[in-house]
């Protein structure tokens, strides 16, 4: 049988979603040099983090403890870069996994995908750097 789609519901589930969408965005041609050059190859110290931010924002589990916006704020991304995040992202969930959930992290990856952009054009247009 083909894959079976799993609801993400745990902790376990976050770390397989995280792995498949970073996988994903490792061999894009767009968005995986841009993240190999902020991550510097320290790929398990970037997904540990995400782990403990979907952990955070889906579970309602308190683990992660950051801003995610600041390291974003002078990478040289723009629409296109986040439109292929958003889709990765998107085709990710929608292949492994189902329900309340996942239907929630869609919507909160569109939005922050849509807030970063925001933030990030009124950052670069003024020349200012947000606080850390």
């Amino acid at each position: 049988m083909g894959n079976e789609k799993e609801d993400l519901d745990s902790i376990d589930k976050i770390k397989k979603l995280v792995d498949l969408f970073y996988g994903k965005v490792r061999e894009d041609t767009l968005i995986g040099p841009i993240f190999e050059q902020k991550i510097k190859g320290n790929w398990e110290k970037h997904l540990g983090k995400m782990y403990l931010f979907w952990q955070t924002v889906l579970l309602k589990e308190h683990t992660y403890y950051g801003s995610p916006f600041p390291p974003h704020a002078k990478l040289p991304i723009d629409k296109q870069h986040f439109e292929r995040w958003l889709f990765l992202f998107q085709e990710t969930l929608r292949e492994n996994f189902f329900g309340e959930k996942a239907t929630e992290a869609l919507w909160r990856a569109a939005k922050m995908a849509e807030m970063f952009q925001i933030k990030i054009a009124y950052y670069q247009g003024r020349n200012m750097s947000p606080l850390s």
